[in-house]
């Protein structure tokens, strides 16, 4: 039984230290209007408030959580995205490429 504790501890202490699977990238600043304009066309969910402007995709064509953007008032825009995608505009950050499944 002890033999089997060791690696299980050793298992649980990994899992604990990877990072997440998904990813924050700056994307440059960007107005809610220019948000609001790729979020709709990108199928996502736009909203808006006193500290920014947000917009959530599921990465293909309807509203998420999968590809996110988030424009804090007077900050550059984080888009958070799933797996080794680096976007770099508003489009590749709540659009997955064609032919990628996720």
């Amino acid at each position: 039984m002890r033999i089997l504790a060791v690696p299980l501890v050793l298992i649980g202490i990994f899992g604990l230290s990877v990072s997440s699977f998904g990813r924050d990238v700056s994307i440059g600043k960007h107005t809610a209007e220019e948000v609001k304009s790729v979020c709709d066309k990108a199928g996502g969910k736009f909203s808006q408030d006193a500290t920014g402007h947000y917009c959530g995709t599921n990465c293909h064509g309807g509203p998420g959580t999968d590809c996110v953007v988030g424009c804090k008032t007077g900050q550059t825009c984080i888009a958070q995205v799933i797996g080794s995608r680096r976007p770099t505009t508003l489009v590749n950050a709540l659009e997955t490429p064609s032919g990628s499944p996720r």
